[in-house]
């Protein structure tokens, strides 16, 4: 999948869409997500145009990727979901489920959250 800068996440870096703001740094944004899936579900992207962890790991400065890692837990401690337990989930590619070409971690909390991967059907 290649980046595509007019995507949501693009465009809400540049301004041209607003988000409730949750943390910033010089390397991270995070917000809420707009149809959240828990009690506590924020979306962390990275500042870069990365699409992926694979293009991140490979493509980002060593600062941008503690900047971008550091963002998500103090993200999860100011949501104060440490203590009683979060999930991270990142969506990569086709199979992954993954809608927006730009790099983001979605961090769920605030109850049970329950099975995380349904076993696959044995044929």
């Amino acid at each position: 999948m290649a980046y595509d800068s007019n995507n949501i996440f693009a465009k809400i870096l540049r301004g041209e869409i607003p988000c409730e703001k949750v943390y910033e740094n010089d390397y991270a944004l995070a917000f809420k997500d707009i149809a959240p899936q828990a009690p506590v579900h924020t979306l962390v992207i990275p500042k870069g145009a990365y699409v992926s962890f694979d293009d991140f790991s490979t493509n980002a400065s060593d600062v941008e990727i503690a900047g971008y890692i550091r963002a998500i837990g103090v993200v999860a401690r100011e949501a104060g979901v440490v203590e009683s337990g979060y999930r991270i989930l990142s969506n990569i590619g086709e199979d992954g489920g993954q809608e927006v070409p730009h790099l983001h971690v979605h961090i769920f909390g605030g109850r049970r959250l329950g099975t995380m991967v349904k076993p696959a059907n044995k044929s």
